[in-house]
């Protein structure tokens, strides 16, 4: 009960704030517009990630043990849901989100002292040490992950089902080695249940719809990699650097391709598009709650992957290994999918 009662709390919390948002945001005009690429109906307003950090803000400013180090979380997050919000209401250019981006990480390795110094053993022969050189990593790994999240939120709950994954998976690893920060990503697990009620309107088809907005989907990247980080460098360890892979793996795998066949084709990186993985569903014929079931699934069979590998010490290398494999594999999926489709046609 020490815990079911701030989970249920944090959901009930959420579901609060919005219904009080609401209105605002269609006052403020904080909503997402149909165009090209945004096929919703009517003016969705943004405000499932505000939801998600003023109850989480709440209910662990009284559960959590306070201390700087949680202190400077809240900063940084209060830093990129404002970017967030920002962004949705006027469209922010990208050179601007990603000079906030290195600010909110500045926090993160300057103000709080956490960097990731090793990558482990991933090399097999010997530990991969960064040095000082994973200053500059974990700024990249930051940004890296703030932009998997807010790339991969292009359907109704994809975003929020695999972070649940995610969460669900840091929640368990942190408390097998007793580490407090566990209670973070289950209050991250309660708030993104009562934000999913909304954008799905399940199992209450009358109820207002919502998005989760670049607010939220920033905010979630963050507090992963910070929880990552945490996990990878406290002084009781509660992942391998290789873990993390495997716990983020869809949105990791779906931004470094994605980013890769826009540079090839001569595009920003960052130019909006329709070849995610799950336009790529859409386009192969499944409908909406059949890509986020499939996507999710996939989500889940990876992240416990990565914490078995965890659980049962495997080798870091073979578990590097095995990801690059799984890359790879998913990488010619992508670029083979109407070939493959096509043959399973057959069966």
């Amino acid at each position: 009960m020490q815990y079911v009662v701030p989970f249920i709390t944090v959901f009930f919390l959420t579901c609060i704030a919005i219904k009080v948002l609401n209105p605002i945001a269609q006052r403020v005009g904080l909503v997402d517009l149909p165009n090209d690429r945004k096929k919703h109906v009517g003016a969705i307003p943004l405000i499932g990630g505000i939801s998600i950090y003023c109850s989480v803000l709440l209910v662990s400013s009284i559960v959590f043990e306070q201390s700087q180090l949680f202190n400077l979380y809240l900063i940084s997050a209060a830093l990129i849901l404002f970017l967030g919000v920002l962004d949705d209401k006027y469209d922010l250019s990208v050179r601007v989100r990603i000079v906030a981006q290195v600010i909110t990480a500045s926090i993160l390795v300057f103000g709080a002292g956490l960097y990731l110094t090793s990558l482990g053993h991933i090399t097999y022969f010997f530990e991969l040490k960064l040095g000082y050189v994973g200053i500059l990593f974990t700024v990249f790994a930051v940004i890296g992950a703030i932009n998997a999240f807010n790339m991969v939120d292009g359907i109704d709950g994809l975003a929020g089902m695999l972070s649940l994954v995610t969460f669900s998976a840091l929640a368990l690893l942190f408390y097998l080695v007793g580490n407090s920060w566990f209670i973070l990503p289950l209050l991250f697990i309660g708030a993104i249940l009562g934000y999913l009620l909304f954008n799905l309107r399940w199992p209450f088809e009358s109820i207002e719809k919502i998005f989760m907005g670049d607010a939220g989907s920033m905010l979630i990247g963050l507090t992963v990699v910070w929880l990552l980080v945490i996990g990878v460098e406290a002084n009781t360890q509660a992942l391998a650097p290789v873990t993390a892979l495997y716990l983020i793996g869809i949105p990791l795998m779906d931004m470094a391709a994605i980013m890769y066949r826009r540079i090839k084709k001569g595009m920003s990186p960052f130019k909006p598009d329709r070849d995610h993985l799950h336009h790529i569903f859409e386009r192969a014929g499944y409908s909406r709650k059949q890509t986020l079931i499939r996507i999710t699934l996939i989500s889940i069979a990876l992240a416990a992957v990565g914490v078995c590998g965890e659980l049962f010490q495997v080798p870091e290398s073979i578990m590097f290994i095995g990801f690059l494999v799984i890359f790879a594999a998913y990488n010619w999926a992508l670029a083979h999918v109407w070939q493959i489709l096509t043959w399973l046609r057959k069966f």
